[in-house]
């Protein structure tokens, strides 16, 4: 096999045309292989094989920065920089991570696996290079999906990179999921003569020659300038990008290897001038008859799966499934009610209600922001507008939470999946942050529920309150409970009595582990107060002066331990009791650090979050 002879960028640039070819379709089913054993990124994979190939054979990585915009793409880049060994454990507790990995390889620069970044990175590592004046600066490339251009945060760095002329060579990656500009023979014939460096240099020599002609130097450089422009909007439709000073290239066909290779030597030359962006046309899925026929998302990303049939359809599951049932059980009964979710309908579980209600469900892209601020408006006119989202991405649109919605008592309902431990995506992926922020939102209120039952009861009061909502829930499987088993309204549950000694306060999640170490307990002669908090603001008075009567408190969540819910139970707990009949208080969360990917059960056990964890706090906390 080819691909057994890669170890480095360099070793690609030996082979001929057609190796290529073969060794493109051996990646394939090497990538295949890993995520059908592991689960990963897919499609987005099998999609870049020819593009990373080009991007490597082209430029000096790591001299030259490779940067990748989320990472869903970049198994290629770690096949071809030397981790093919490390691939039989992607994802797994201390193997190969599932985006770039600084620790991993000094060919990975950025481990962002938040979209629409990656511009801004090579603006900055532009401005870096360029303050050191080296002699002979290397290239810095910039690799962006048509995707993250739904995000507004890239299209500042374009702007900024026109505007200030830096050096950098951004390559779209254009599968025809959302950017899809018009192919025609015309724009391929202009690419060829624009990409022509001879051409170029000529058309540098004529500007200098006319700036320099006496008296009438400006005069005739401007008109020339207006020349062109008029070619241009006789040939061709003026470029957006290059309305912002980025000269564009394209499209491509990025399965080309050869005709991204010129394209890629020409911009070597050509980004003297500033900043080039080249189209590359690609297929998400290409090579893997699944990945291509699935019409929702190609496989963007898949399970373990049996390799020769390929992954299931993906369908909503948990507590995506239950959100799924109750917001479409919901908006039957209320017209007023409306979805947004930012490019992922599949995976939040809005695509029953999509179907449902049309034109009530929204997708406005991967632009966080703008589906706050668009949801404060939505409320403002009188709809009740859900936002579906994942916890981890609801930070990118913080100040439009604080200051769209709740500084104006809009009432939008945030219904935050994946939070908590998510696990094999790793530290920018785990949902960790949001309870220890939205509790410091003035007027919101924060569920977190503990079972699927309980999500759809919070949907429904939620629904009813005036002000801001946030509902948070974990990946994966959810708890199936009896009606008794659910509480209602801002009322926290106690789920069990115990003896008076030891009271048990946990958060969504962790309830079920709660249980299970009360259960330990009372093997042990040891009868423990169970409470589901339900609500995370405003806590519920009934438990904490419950709580307070115990000689032991222990709270559990899979948030932020600082600043989290367990931190105000025991504020509020401290502040309504007496100090010398005060309880013992141990508060258990998530460290304030970046966590490594790792399966959640794993993770949450090594954190001592787990009903063995929550049985060890309160032996430590016990007199005697």
């Amino acid at each position: 096999m080819l691909l057994d002879s890669i170890r480095e960028p360099a070793d690609l640039r030996r082979l001929s045309q057609g190796e290529l070819a073969e060794l493109a379709g051996e990646i394939r089913d090497f990538i295949v292989q890993a995520v059908a054993e592991n689960s990963g990124h897919l499609g987005s994979n099998l999609g870049a094989v020819e593009l990373t190939l080009a991007l490597h054979r082209v430029f000096d990585s790591p001299a030259d920065p490779i940067l990748w915009d989320t990472g869903h793409q970049a198994y290629v880049h770690k096949l071809v920089t030397g981790r093919r060994e490390m691939f039989a454990h992607l994802r797994q507790a201390g193997g190969l991570s599932g985006y770039p990995c600084r620790e991993e390889s000094e060919h990975d620069f950025v481990e962002n696996s938040h979209a629409s970044t990656i511009l801004s990175y090579a603006y900055g590592l532009a401005v870096a290079r360029d303050a050191r004046g080296e002699e002979v600066p290397g290239h810095i490339v910039a690799v962006i999906g048509d995707g993250s251009l739904t995000g507004g945060m890239a299209y500042e760095a374009l702007n900024n990179l026109g505007h200030s002329g830096r050096r950098v060579i951004v390559v779209l990656n254009d599968n025809g999921r959302s950017y899809a500009p018009t192919v025609s023979k015309l724009s391929h014939s202009l690419t060829e003569i624009r990409m022509n460096p001879v051409y170029v240099r000529r058309q540098r020599r004529l500007e200098q020659f006319l700036r320099e002609l006496p008296v009438i130097g400006n005069q005739a450089e401007r008109g020339m300038d207006a020349f062109k422009a008029a070619v241009r909007e006789f040939l061709q439709p003026p470029s957006f990008f290059e309305s912002l000073g980025i000269r564009y290239v394209g499209p491509i066909d990025g399965h080309d290897i050869a005709a991204m290779e010129h394209a890629f030597r020409n911009a070597t030359e050509l980004d003297q001038d500033g900043p080039i962006l080249i189209h590359v046309l690609t297929q998400k899925g290409r090579g893997y008859p699944p990945a291509e026929d699935d019409d929702e998302k190609h496989l963007h990303d898949a399970p373990v799966f049996d390799p020769v049939v390929g992954p299931p359809k993906a369908v909503p599951t948990g507590y995506t499934q239950a959100f799924a049932e109750a917001v479409i059980k919901e908006a039957d009964a209320d017209p007023r009610i409306v979805t947004i979710t930012a490019a992922m309908p599949g995976p939040t579980g809005l695509l029953p209600f999509e179907a449902r209600f049309p034109d009530r469900c929204f997708d406005v892209g991967i632009a966080e922001q703008h589906a706050v601020t668009a949801a404060a408006g939505m409320a403002m006119g009188g709809l009740r507008p859900i936002v579906a989202i994942y916890s981890t991405f609801l930070n990118r649109a913080w100040d439009q939470v604080v200051y769209d919605v709740a500084l104006h008592r809009q009432p939008v309902v945030f219904c935050l999946d994946r939070a908590g431990i998510t696990g094999d995506d790793g530290a920018s992926h785990h949902g960790v942050y949001d309870m220890a922020l939205l509790t410091k939102v003035p007027g919101m209120t924060v569920f977190a529920p503990s079972s699927a039952q309980e999500l759809q009861q919070m949907l429904h009061d939620a629904l009813a309150l005036d002000g801001p909502v946030a509902i948070r829930y974990p990946k994966g499987k959810a708890r199936q409970v009896g009606e008794r088993a659910v509480g209602a309204g801002l009322a926290a549950n106690r789920l069990r009595s115990g003896d008076g000694r030891v009271c048990l306060v946990a958060v969504g999640k962790l309830v079920e582990a709660a249980e299970k170490a009360a259960e330990i307990l009372a093997a042990d002669g040891l009868e423990s107060t169970v409470w589901d908090v339900r609500c995370c603001q405003p806590l519920d008075e009934e438990l904490l002066t419950d709580a307070r009567r115990h000689v032991v408190v222990v709270t559990a969540e899979d948030g932020l331990r600082e600043g989290g819910v367990g931190m105000a139970v025991a504020d509020a707990i401290h502040d309504r009791c007496d100090p010398a009949a005060h309880p013992r208080i141990e508060v258990l969360g998530v460290p304030t650090s970046f966590l490594p990917h790792a399966k959640p059960d794993r993770i949450l056990s090594e954190l001592g979050l787990d009903a063995q964890g929550i049985v060890a706090a309160v032996r430590r906390c016990l007199p005697g």
